[in-house]
């Protein structure tokens, strides 16, 4: 674990909390790590905090993204919000996210006045606890001088979302698997009960490890560089309250892959067994060989 969680959550804190620029415009930036792009996670929770700041009194149930080009991190990052509709109940935003003059990314979101109203969900799946399993940060320092420079130094730096495989896949050998895993997850530290800020953190997690999915029947290695991955679109639904410092189960599946591109789905459960959120995402997955 990072010397200081703390400090790496208020960090992914301080990433969502954007620099208002004008009405409607607002401005993010990049954590400076030297990758290649911008995390989608993180522009999907900076989009959906653009858009909380313009509504009151009423929580996201559902957003909807498209990633249009990838992310610059050596630059800012632009959020316009279109206020589309304020209605009695609902409320719609849209939110276009620009780089370099030219759309990056756009996200539609909607909220509602909080309400009673019927309910089911599907159980949560029975798997080990979190604290019977490795964490992620041990799994990737186990191989961390097996892989190139570049990827060692993203292997290796600290992580604000603490990560543990129920079913982990090896990161240098992979063997072909099914198309499911599951994972528990948490912030590393507290973040606070307030429920935007929790459901925008939960946004930046939710893009971790998904698109993974349907690429664990291929038995081809992230790090050998021989597969081009990328999130095409990403789309949420949040059911209940949750707190992202109390552990979650993220169960996902891969229905189907083709054309290149692969869709993945998952569900969010609190450690008592509450769906609290679901998600789907289709990323692109092409063998470069």
């Amino acid at each position: 674990m990072p010397e200081n969680p703390k400090a790496v959550v208020d960090d992914v804190i301080a990433l969502l909390a954007l620099e208002p620029l004008e009405v409607n415009l607002f401005r993010g930036i990049s954590p400076d790590e030297s990758w290649q792009r911008v995390f989608g996670g993180q522009v999907i929770g900076q989009a959906l905090t653009a858009a909380y700041r313009t509504v009151e009194g009423r929580f996201c149930h559902s957003l909807h993204a498209y990633f249009i080009r990838p992310g610059d991190p050596k630059v800012p990052i632009i959020y316009e919000v279109d206020r589309s509709r304020d209605g009695h109940s609902f409320t719609t935003r849209r939110v276009v996210a620009i780089q370099h003059g030219r759309q990056i990314f756009n996200l539609a979101a909607s909220f509602q006045v909080p309400e009673e109203g019927f309910e089911h969900q599907f159980p949560m799946p029975d798997v080990p606890p979190p604290e019977d399993l490795p964490s992620d940060e041990e799994l990737r320092l186990a191989v961390v001088d097996q892989v190139p420079p570049n990827v060692a130094k993203h292997f290796a730096r600290p992580r604000p979302i603490e990560i543990r495989h129920v079913n982990p896949q090896d990161y240098i050998h992979p063997k072909p698997l099914p198309p499911y895993q599951e994972l528990w997850f948490r912030a590393r530290a507290s973040v606070g009960d307030d429920l935007p800020l929790n459901q925008c953190m939960l946004a930046y997690a939710s893009d971790m490890h998904l698109l993974d999915t349907c690429m664990r029947t291929t038995g081809i290695a992230w790090v050998s560089g021989k597969m081009q991955s990328a999130s095409l679109d990403h789309a949420m639904w949040f059911h209940h309250p949750f707190t992202m410092d109390d552990w979650l189960l993220y169960t996902m599946d891969s229905p189907a892959t083709s054309a290149a591109r692969g869709l993945n789905r998952g569900s969010i459960y609190t450690r008592d067994g509450k769906l609290v959120a679901s998600v789907a995402q289709e990323g692109l997955i092409r063998y470069r060989g």
